[in-house]
């Protein structure tokens, strides 16, 4: 058997990733608890973080936010930003601050993968990116 939608006990499966991320559990904690109580993925192994993470994906299940539902705030307390507040303080779009994470321009991290990235910006690229807006005279002519 090599999919879910075929496995007798993918009720089970889905009732117990649900509450388990209902509790707050991240996807490598949901994993070591689907295999302490011995249920099997598709294939007959053990559980691990990417397969309930690619689980969620499939049955809508939304990761656990970190400020439970709170939006993220632009800084995190340990002073990092997050991709929001990177970009505001940057003056750039989320998606390039997600490309440059991958670029290795930004370090970055998150606590596992779909929770939300804590990225070091220091004040020197936020200097770096800070363009000067002109300064724009009103026109001296008349309108016609």
């Amino acid at each position: 058997m090599a999919s879910y939608a075929q496995a007798a006990h993918v009720e089970t499966i889905e009732q117990r990733i649900r509450a388990l991320n209902a509790a707050g559990l991240m996807d490598a904690e949901i994993a070591a608890a689907l295999n302490a109580e011995e249920l099997l993925n598709c294939r007959g192994g053990a559980f691990n973080n990417s397969t309930v993470h690619l689980l969620r994906q499939r049955w809508n299940i939304r990761t656990v936010k970190i400020n439970g539902v709170d939006y993220n705030p632009a800084r995190w307390p340990d002073g990092s930003y997050s991709i929001e507040g990177a970009a505001k303080a940057l003056g750039i779009t989320g998606q390039t601050v997600f490309k440059w994470l991958k670029k290795g321009r930004f370090r970055g991290r998150q606590l596992a993968k779909g929770q939300p990235w804590r990225i070091d910006v220091t004040k020197e690229q936020i200097d770096q990116f800070q363009v000067p807006v002109p300064r724009i005279s009103p026109s001296r002519r008349k309108a016609s």
